[in-house]
């Protein structure tokens, strides 16, 4: 039976403002954390500051080392892995070859992969075949986590006596995780309420007032459920903390990077210059959400409003406009 006693060294891949914000929860956790670096520069400068450019003001602990070395993670006995998701793939395949297999490896990436329309536990589990996938997901801002603020994400895994044991050995009093077997449902959230936000920034960036961001939000959150429901997703997983709780941050919050992005589309900014050289996962979401919904014959008229936006095939007025004047009907 696993523990929490298991994971005494957890690994952390990235070492952006999340990476280093869950290096910090963990270490809080009482763990040892191996935060890895892309390259060698950034990995010093941590080692010689202790803090991460992207999380400024925040001192990472001793019982925190930085790498830029892949193979130094195989002292660890969990990794979280905070590499957007576009990127994922290629960075399980480089861990794939140096690490040894059978120990869990946590995607805490919000999307769906635009190419193959997989989510994040099934590129771990198809470049990483030995890898044991999970899924950390929830309203949370790296900021927030890293300051101690209170927080409560999900972690998820088929296994749910092994997310409860990883829950149990990351969480501290102000970083509280629950644990659940429906990962599915957990990714889902994560990703689908980026494309929500998108769309309750741009509603604001127009200049149409919290009563249409509201409308957005509510039907968008419809619109998750029914794409989650299709995808054997547990409507209790969509109603909590990784799925509700997720869409109330993102949308209510220019701290949002999607939400941000929505915004600048809104008062005119055109793609490139609103995304500002933020990742905005939810702009790599849109398209393949909307994909996968038309293959199932779901109906997620704001996923794709929000795809013909970022692809330049609708005006951000028109496609906003046409969402809130849609014909009248029951309320679904």
């Amino acid at each position: 039976m696993t523990t929490a006693g298991d994971f005494r060294t957890i690994g952390v891949v990235g070492a952006g403002a999340y990476g280093a914000a869950l290096a910090l929860a963990a270490a809080r956790a009482g763990r040892e954390v191996v935060l890895w670096a892309r390259d060698e520069a950034t990995a010093t400068s941590i080692r010689a500051t202790r803090t991460v450019p992207r999380l400024p003001g925040i001192a990472l602990p001793d019982t925190v080392s930085a790498t830029s070395r892949l193979d130094e993670l195989a002292r660890a006995d969990a990794l979280l892995v905070t590499i957007p998701t576009q990127n994922l793939r290629q960075v399980c395949g480089a861990l794939s070859s140096v690490l040894p297999s059978g120990f869990p490896v946590v995607s805490a990436a919000k999307g769906i992969e635009q190419a193959t329309g997989l989510f994040t536990t099934q590129v771990i589990a198809q470049v990483w075949p030995g890898a044991v996938p999970a899924i950390l997901s929830g309203p949370s801002f790296a900021i927030d986590i890293g300051r101690g603020l209170p927080t409560a994400v999900t972690l998820a895994a088929e296994n749910a006596g092994l997310a409860q044991a990883l829950a149990e050995a990351l969480s501290s009093p102000a970083f509280r995780i629950y644990h659940s077997a429906d990962p599915r449902g957990v990714e889902i959230g994560g990703a689908a309420k980026n494309v929500l936000a998108i769309a309750a920034g741009i509603a604001i960036g127009l200049g149409y007032g919290e009563s249409a961001r509201a409308a957005l939000v509510a039907r968008g959150f419809s619109e998750l459920r029914r794409f989650g429901e299709a995808h054997g997703a547990q409507g209790e997983t969509l109603m909590g903390l990784s799925g509700l709780g997720d869409v109330v941050l993102s949308c209510a919050s220019p701290q949002s990077r999607n939400f941000a992005f929505g915004l600048a589309l809104g008062q005119g900014k055109n793609v490139a210059d609103a995304a500002g050289g933020q990742l905005a996962e939810g702009a790599f979401t849109a398209s393949i959400l909307a994909r996968m919904a038309r293959a199932r014959g779901i109906e997620m008229p704001i996923a794709e409003a929000v795809e013909g936006i970022i692809a330049g095939t609708s005006g951000v007025r028109e496609a906003v406009t046409g969402l809130l004047t849609r014909p009248l009907r029951a309320e679904l």
